[in-house]
């Protein structure tokens, strides 16, 4: 890549975290979206977590020889630690889908890295190293204050819980209690932790190890007042034909997670998925409304990053 280059995506990164900082600093947020693909030729998403710039290179058929995309990435490192004005070991790089001489990148890789970040008073385990995402998605920060201000006194679900910081945002909420379900021991592990973190270490604060989709196959042994449902995209399951699709399986889930609300409780569910279209005359909801614009934060120029939904 020529020199130029370099210095333009330098230029509007400058620029990025000028103006976003600015806006985080009046709205006490420590973490958030600095660049998200603003230049084609730079195809990365970057986030700011406090201390630690976390790097996603989005795939494309950039047609780079492997060293030459290796010198560019190098190039793009140095310019991330140069504008954040960081040590080039605090820059974690990301690959969201695995390309060839991706083993030659492994030098970018630091294992094992845990900080520690806030969140509207709130505080979470990040590790930018060992996963694909850092265990906090910050495009969530909207939806998790959500559940935070409905969550007093409710009985509330959290499915595909990931690192539970969904449901970290309820018991501080002033949550009755809070169950959290996913398949992984390492996430729910991690889960723990941020509860912990946060002083909400009683009994009223159960962790569950299970696929989700297979528990809501089960019968319906508990209601709740508030469920949280945030499911992958597609999944490799038991059921359903060995895989779970959300568009072609959303209506299926959402009417399982409907059977444990109690009546006039309430679902916030989201999807990843960008072309997600719901079938809402299918699904036993009283009311279904797209709350998707109210849910993604002002740092994130993509617009399209998830969708979101309270149901009731």
């Amino acid at each position: 890549m020529k020199k130029h280059d370099f210095e333009a995506f330098g230029n509007r990164l400058t620029k990025n975290l000028k103006l976003t900082g600015k806006w985080a600093r009046k709205n006490g947020i420590t973490c958030f979206r600095a660049y998200d693909v603003d230049m084609p030729e730079f195809p990365l998403a970057v986030d700011w977590y406090e201390s630690v710039v976390h790097v996603a290179e989005y795939a494309r058929d950039h047609a780079m020889e492997p060293d030459e995309h290796a010198a560019w990435l190098e190039g793009c490192m140095e310019v991330l630690a140069r504008v954040f004005d960081v040590h080039p070991s605090k820059v974690y790089l990301k690959f969201r889908q695995r390309q060839k001489g991706l083993k030659q990148y492994e030098r970018f890789n630091r294992i094992g890295a845990e900080f520690i970040v806030q969140e509207s008073g709130l505080k979470f385990i990040i590790n930018p190293a060992d996963y694909l995402d850092t265990g906090l998605f910050l495009d969530h920060r909207i939806s998790r204050s959500m559940v935070r201000e409905v969550a007093k006194d409710k009985k509330v679900l959290n499915l595909f819980c990931y690192t539970g910081s969904f449901t970290v945002y309820a018991a501080a909420g002033g949550a009755a209690s809070t169950l959290s379900v996913d398949m992984s021991n390492t996430y729910l592990q991690w889960a723990d932790r941020n509860l912990a973190l946060n002083g909400f270490e009683g009994p009223e604060h159960k962790l569950l190890q299970a696929d989700a989709l297979e528990w809501l196959r089960g019968p319906v042994q508990d209601q709740f007042d508030l469920i949280v449902c945030d499911p992958p995209t597609f999944s490799n399951s038991k059921r359903m034909n060995g895989t779970f699709d959300m568009q072609r399986d959303h209506a299926w889930l959402l009417n399982r997670v409907m059977d444990r609300v109690k009546p006039g409780g309430q679902v916030f569910f989201s999807t990843n998925y960008r072309r997600f279209k719901p079938e809402v005359e299918t699904i036993k909801a009283r009311e279904f409304v797209d709350y998707s614009e109210k849910t993604i934060p002002e740092d994130f120029r993509n617009k399209k990053i998830h969708k979101s939904y309270w149901m009731k």
